[in-house]
């Protein structure tokens, strides 16, 4: 049996592996967020989303745990939703 994904299945597993890091921090705000929430972004949120992905790590990190402030307040949006949907 085969299995087919769409344009969504492909595009949410490039994400996920996007969020895979290394970092164990990072792995579980962005794992959580994508398991969480990921699902809601409209198609802005869903492109912010993927950019901030872009960010290295170091920078996502600071930006994640609130200890640097996006200057685009799209990304800062997005990262507010991460820290949300990963809060205890």
């Amino acid at each position: 049996m085969s299995t087919v994904t769409g344009p969504t299945d492909t595009i949410r597993n490039r994400l996920a592996w996007q969020c895979r890091r290394g970092m164990r921090e990072l792995d579980e705000l962005l794992n959580g967020f994508l398991e969480r929430r990921y699902s809601a972004l409209d198609e802005h949120g869903l492109e912010t989303f993927s950019r901030l992905l872009e960010y290295p790590d170091h920078v996502l990190l600071e930006l994640l745990l609130g200890r640097m402030a996006p200057a685009d307040r799209e990304v800062a949006r997005i990262v507010q939703e991460i820290r949300n949907a990963t809060a205890p």
